[in-house]
């Protein structure tokens, strides 16, 4: 998978191998956290793409619209790195993420579907969500986008997943997060809820105080984080998946900073991970954080985390 940052670095691309741009099935959407509705639209264009010959490409955005109009820092469930990866493991062929500036979001909705899509993309065949909208002010829609279609491509609406009595949302996702409940989460996303990072060396604590020896990752700013506290998890690393146990947090008992960790510990595993990229799966939310008066307290308790993550996993066998 090729990834560009706006139409002008795709279509120099093209130009610089000297060939002209594909035809290409594009799903447009803002894939944060690409939960079963984003799920569906991508397998709905790896489909219809392979049906005609497409190339496929995602269309989403560098930024939230709330970050952009707001000023303030987004918290997503998906990082650019984190979804750039997940894309991948589609299959899909190019990930576009559209800069929002004042000129693309003010672009009038007709040069839009021409500029962007026909002329830019090379869209031939177009999905998304049927509360799409694009365009100054938003006036684009899904109707507006089969009107000037002209025979120039087709569009397919995706039509929303529901979970229960509900219908399946970035919204929704966030709102579960925020209640611990991963396994609801993983429900709605089709797969564990994850923290990916770099592993970085820590204090050091864990294998010189506690008996534990762990790995530590820093999530980036703007991840939208669980609630502080203890996990059941599974760690993956290249084509492995180890079991594992995960305290996310600021650490009170040793640290005296906000400064956030995923720090986890491999059950069955010495190996030095430093510096490797890893993903951590957060399966289940054993117990909130807590400041403990001992560094014994903290490591009693710590040893029965880890007891109860054995049984925990035993379980699941």
């Amino acid at each position: 998978m090729i990834v560009f940052h706006g139409l002008d670095e795709y279509e120099a691309f093209f130009r610089s191998e000297g060939t002209e741009k594909p035809g290409t099935a594009v799903a447009i959407g803002k894939f944060d956290g690409i939960h079963l509705g984003h799920r569906r639209l991508i397998d709905n264009l790896r489909i219809r793409g392979a049906e005609l010959g497409l190339k496929t490409l995602i269309f989403t955005f560098d930024k939230p619209f709330s970050s952009y109009f707001s000023g303030e820092r987004a918290e997503l469930l998906t990082t650019d790195y984190e979804r750039e990866e997940a894309v991948r493991e589609w299959g899909i062929d190019y990930l576009l993420e559209y800069p929002l500036r004042e000129d693309t979001v003010n672009i009038p909705a007709a040069d839009f579907v021409n500029r962007v899509l026909v002329e830019g993309l090379n869209a031939r065949f177009i999905s998304a969500g049927p509360d799409m909208s694009f365009g100054r002010g938003g006036k684009g829609n899904i109707d507006s986008l089969r009107e000037m279609a002209s025979g120039r491509y087709e569009v397919m609406v995706v039509e929303k997943v529901r979970f229960k009595d509900d219908t399946v949302s970035s919204t929704l996702v966030r709102d579960t997060l925020k209640t611990g409940d991963m396994e609801t989460v993983a429900a709605l996303l089709g797969r564990p809820y994850s923290i990916s990072g770099k592993v970085t060396y820590g204090k050091k604590l864990g294998s010189r105080v506690l008996d534990m020896p762990t790995v530590n990752i820093v999530p980036e700013e703007t991840k939208l984080l669980p609630p502080f506290g203890v996990y059941f998890s599974e760690t993956v690393l290249g084509s492995e998946k180890l079991k594992s146990i995960t305290n996310i947090g600021i650490k009170p008992t040793v640290q005296d900073s906000d400064k956030v960790n995923a720090e986890t510990f491999l059950y069955d595993f010495n190996d030095d991970l430093y510096g490797e990229n890893i993903r951590v799966e957060l399966l289940h939310f054993h117990r909130k954080e807590m400041k403990f008066d001992s560094m014994e307290t903290l490591k009693k308790t710590m040893h029965n985390d880890m007891q109860s993550g054995r049984e925990f996993f035993a379980g699941k066998v």
